[in-house]
């Protein structure tokens, strides 16, 4: 836990999202960015070009005992995660990982029980969490007491997800690498426990296409999940109450519909949002908050398994 003013951050990864987590964590006055480790050297030689106080160093073990920082951020595939975590568990930093946190749901219980073998104090980048139209949504909802029905869809390409050279093992999970952007919004937006889900139409691995199902939730919301796999469709989250409709289409842009009107009325976009990847920044002053051992409301490895266990139980697979 950090003790002083300025926070140490580190970095395993030099992909994209390690970039992008770079970027807003750069924008943050109180952070100092001493580090990083990365399978490619020539990724991590880029980053620090644009970051010269990044230092590059060969091991997890070498990154965290030559820069006691107080921040980890994970951002490796998939089928890295697992073995990467193992080992920056064995540090006493705060660990801020990217999702998904293994790339099925056994995976993923897996590493949340080493966490807590070990003591680990993990939190997952569920960035979509942190975009300024999930904070308004949250916002406009939270006076409404009525039942909602949250309704998702997804659109996911496995076919596009091969050709742009995803392992087949990420694929055939692709509903946990990608899908679990939107079925979050279930862990956020529905109230109370999961009681059942009830598939009205199923996930067919072999011949992949429409999958709908119903979420019962102990409140009395409901959720219900409407996938398209292999065709066009857009992303889209929508919340109905006796008051209020509100929809998230695209997802960083959200529209409230009063009771009583016909119209939608289009909220005004955050700007944070299109300076830096949406939610990332808000996302990123999170975890250093967390860091410094104050409340914080990134979703813990605990609570980000409670989505991961919302896809097994849509997909059947675990």
């Amino acid at each position: 836990m950090a003790s002083t003013s300025t926070l140490r951050v580190a970095f395993v990864g030099a992909g994209y999202m390690a970039s992008e987590h770079l970027r807003a964590f750069a924008a943050c006055p109180e952070v100092e960015l001493v580090g990083i480790h990365s399978r490619s050297t020539h990724r991590a030689e880029v980053l620090t070009k644009t970051y010269p106080g990044l230092k590059i160093f060969p091991t997890i073990e070498a990154l965290y005992s030559q820069t006691h920082a107080d921040l980890v951020v994970i951002a490796v595939p998939e089928l890295a995660c697992q073995a990467v975590c193992q080992q920056a568990f064995q540090h006493p930093w705060t660990l801020l990982i990217e999702k998904p946190v293994g790339y099925t749901l056994t995976q993923a219980r897996q590493i949340e029980q080493a966490a807590y073998d070990l003591s680990a104090r993990a939190f997952v980048a569920l960035n979509r969490r942190f975009y300024g139209s999930t904070l308004q949504l949250n916002n406009a909802l939270q006076s409404i007491k009525t039942p909602r029905v949250v309704t998702i869809l997804d659109q996911e390409d496995a076919v596009s997800a091969l050709a742009a050279g995803q392992p087949p093992e990420v694929v055939q999970n692709w509903m946990y690498a990608n899908s679990i952007h939107l079925i979050d919004y279930y862990a956020q937006l529905c109230r109370g426990e999961h009681l059942r889900t009830e598939i009205l139409t199923p996930w067919n691995p072999e011949n992949p296409g429409p999958v709908i199902a119903q979420l019962q939730f102990s409140s009395g919301d409901i959720g219900i999940y409407q996938a398209v796999w292999n065709g066009p469709g857009p992303w889209s989250v929508a919340v109905s109450t006796t008051p209020l409709r509100a929809e998230l289409r695209p997802i960083e842009q959200l529209s409230l519909q009063k009771a009583g009107s016909r119209q939608a009325e289009l909220q005004a976009a955050d700007p944070l949002d299109k300076e830096f990847k949406p939610g990332l920044l808000r996302q990123a002053q999170a975890a250093i908050q967390a860091a410094k051992g104050q409340a914080t409301t990134l979703p813990s490895l605990k609570e980000a398994n409670r989505s991961m266990a919302l896809v097994a139980s849509i997909y059947g697979v675990e």
